[in-house]
């Protein structure tokens, strides 16, 4: 199987969920829980979950919550190799507070520290993209750390599957996105990318936009996400183009849904599927991690036998 590197970084989500209907300006009884997160680390354990062979390059720190984080990901299977060490601030935070139907109420986030993870990708990163098959790039993490692995892959061969953290680096550098293999977002991400509102827009409005905006973009391949409508895909190179519905499912807790979206999309991908059928897969990835409370998806190697 194909392997892949996983460049980003770790938050610790620490979430409250309410007893009863949520009350934003009051005091609400519930359950709070510290739980591993950021996107790139979800993306890693869903891959090692679903039995896909991955590498987490990475920062941690050397604190109790920096020392568990890393090994938990050894022991489920997720290489950490090159994770690099710093005395402090290698670990976001995520603080979040969920309303009673399990969706996000609101949010705020602690960025790490990452010059130490630009210091180690510039000196290893040639070795690691030239091992790999296949990358995974938080793009939002540092614009230069974005610019040394798209050039790397560019040179090795590799492709690479950008997903979004905040958008601060792919605002600034869209024209990154123009060397990449596939850009997967939400609608909102999408909205900001166009500079367009699209949160009232159908499937077939935005499958529209897609197309047009990012032709004239240069995006080779881009899917956006739509919540429980779906998401819609597009493929500037085959032409390649859908719409694909949500799975129908309850919800617990809707944290790491984008992520398991992005991560059985790409896993797809890798495996050599049309961008439609990864689509299909990444849609049903998602159903399965928001029907749990963690942020990734439940242990499941035999995921791909309904797809192969």
């Amino acid at each position: 199987m194909a392997s892949t590197a996983v460049f980003g970084v770790t938050f610790v989500d620490v979430k409250g969920f309410p007893f009863n209907a949520y009350v934003p300006t009051g005091t609400n009884l519930g359950i709070v829980k510290i739980v591993h997160g950021g996107v790139s680390r979800n993306v890693c354990e869903d891959f090692a979950n679903i039995g896909m062979p991955v590498d987490f390059v990475s920062v941690s720190d050397r604190t109790c919550i920096g020392q568990d984080v890393v090994t938990h990901l050894d022991n489920i299977g997720v290489g950490t190799d090159y994770i690099t060490w710093t005395k402090d601030n290698g670990i976001g935070m995520w603080l979040a507070v969920m309303n009673e139907k399990g969706d996000l109420a609101g949010s705020t986030s602690q960025m790490p520290d990452v010059g130490a993870l630009e210091s180690f990708i510039g000196a290893k990163g040639e070795e690691i993209v030239s091992k790999c098959e296949n990358i995974v790039l938080e793009m939002d993490v540092s614009e230069h750390i974005a610019e040394k692995v798209i050039t790397l892959a560019e040179k090795y061969g590799k492709k690479v599957y950008v997903i979004s953290g905040n958008m601060s680096v792919i605002l600034k550098r869209i024209d990154l996105l123009k060397r990449v293999s596939c850009f997967i977002c939400n609608e909102i991400e999408a909205g900001r990318l166009f500079g367009m509102e699209l949160s009232k827009f159908t499937p077939r409005e935005m499958l529209d936009t897609l197309k047009e905006k990012s032709g004239e973009m240069g995006i080779p391949s881009m899917i956006v996400t739509m919540g429980s409508v779906g998401s819609v895909y597009f493929d500037s190179n085959t032409n390649e183009e859908g719409m694909c519905p949500s799975y129908p499912c309850k919800i617990i807790d809707t944290t790491g849904a984008g992520d398991a979206f992005f991560s059985g999309a790409v896993m797809g991908l890798t495996r050599g599927y049309s961008l439609g059928k990864a689509v299909k897969a990444g849609t049903k990835l998602a159903a399965l991690t928001i029907q749990v409370e963690e942020s990734s998806c439940p242990k499941n190697p035999h995921f791909f036998d309904e797809f192969d």
